[in-house]
């Protein structure tokens, strides 16, 4: 059934302060909770993360102080359940467990927005980013199976294969080939705006976890690959931001942080099998209407604008966590060796290769250690073969070499 939040009544903003006791929820069972769903807590605590930045910018960019009183009230509201949120996850699921579920996560949205993207160019950015952090997930997955003896299949409940991807010392570019044309506010679908808008908060909460928990593995292996994957991370926020439309007003994308927020909850809440998080999803979300209404108020006040005019007025399809598993063996079989230069994606013989790429490969590839690489080839050594779960032969030949980290 067609949902218009500008329809919806939300939970008045007076009445949406928790107490600590609401907010320390019951967190779920790491064996037993359900891959997507912990896939759902982990986006929408970056999605929230998000909403936060950008109110706190918003602030700083912001002469009216009765405008900054109000956001700093919704952005208080946000700020609790984002709390509510990140306690779902236990005190015993270790740094890696959760990383594996950070790349999950990384893998099966991007593909899922990437299959009904609009935008061609869009498309091919989300396609892009999804082989390199599938490579993310197999290198993460050895590092279990290395250093706590525990098999990723078990985590990502074999809905998502774990074999390499993009090979990760391949990935790393210089700044420039990593900034993508954005897209005109004015013309691009909303489905497009909400999507990059959704995948800027997915990357940029695993370029946070990464900067914070890296340093806190004690194998130096694992150190390492935190670093450098974390560095990853860091240029696919670059490039999935850079997909926005500068232009438009703080305003203009606050509307679109709010409704995005109502259109994720709402997607979750629909598709949630917990009965205790969907509650969550429910009650968020009934939030989020009202902040919506709050924020298209300011819109019409100052602006002079429709806010209907600027977001759907009905959301779209729900967004769903689902195994991706043959689109990404399609784009692997299609892309696995395409590269950026400049602003274009693609194959070497289509669009040549960046001047500055050797130069970057040189400079953080050089020195002899290579962490993502050296984690393929100690699990080799330790176990004669590198972990994968893998639902058929790979689709690139000479990734099937199971002895040694291959590029």
């Amino acid at each position: 059934m067609a949902f218009n939040p500008f329809n919806e009544k939300g939970i008045p903003i007076e009445k949406q302060i928790r107490n600590w006791s609401e907010l320390n929820v019951k967190p779920y069972h790491k064996k037993e909770v359900h891959p997507y769903t912990k896939a759902r807590i982990i986006l929408m605590n970056g999605v929230e993360v998000e909403g936060a930045f950008f109110s706190h910018q918003f602030a700083r960019h912001l002469p009216d102080p009765e405008l900054k009183k109000k956001i700093a009230v919704t952005r208080r509201v946000e700020q609790q359940q984002q709390k509510a949120i990140n306690w779902l996850s236990p005190g015993d699921e270790t740094v890696l467990e959760t990383t594996i579920g950070y790349e999950q996560v990384a893998v099966d949205l991007t593909a899922a927005l990437a299959r009904r993207e609009p935008d061609p160019y869009v498309k091919q950015v989300f396609d892009f980013g999804l082989l390199e952090d599938f490579d993310h997930l197999y290198r993460y997955a050895n590092l279990l199976e290395m250093t706590q003896g525990e098999k990723a299949e078990e985590l990502v409940g074999r809905l998502t294969e774990i074999t390499p991807g993009r090979p990760t010392i391949n990935e790393h570019r210089f700044p420039f080939d990593d900034v993508r044309k954005n897209y005109d506010s004015k013309t691009a679908s909303p489905l497009t705006k909400l999507q990059v808008l959704t995948l800027v908060a997915g990357e940029q909460q695993t370029m946070n976890f990464y900067m914070n928990v890296g340093n806190q593995f004690a194998n130096e292996v694992g150190r390492g690959l935190y670093l450098e994957i974390g560095q990853i991370e860091e240029q696919h926020v670059t490039q999935y931001e850079s997909l926005m439309d500068p232009t438009c007003s703080w305003l203009e994308m606050a509307l679109l942080h709010e409704y995005n927020e109502c259109y994720l909850y709402h997607s979750f809440m629909e598709t949630e099998i917990d009965p205790q998080i969907k509650r969550i999803w429910e009650l968020h979300l009934a939030m989020e209407l009202e902040h919506l209404r709050l924020t298209a108020d300011m819109v019409k006040a100052i602006e002079n604008r429709d806010p209907q005019e600027l977001v759907p007025p009905v959301f779209p399809e729900p967004l769903l966590f689902e195994s991706q598993i043959d689109y990404v063996r399609r784009i692997l079989a299609e892309q696995m060796d395409w590269n950026a230069n400049g602003m274009e994606i693609g194959p070497t013989d289509r669009v040549g290769t960046s001047r500055y790429y050797p130069m970057y490969q040189e400079a953080v590839n050089s020195g002899g250690f290579v962490p993502t690489q050296e984690v393929i080839n100690q699990t080799a050594r330790a176990k004669g073969a590198d972990y994968r779960f893998e639902t058929g032969a790979h689709p690139i030949e000479r990734f099937r070499e199971r002895g040694h980290a291959v590029r």
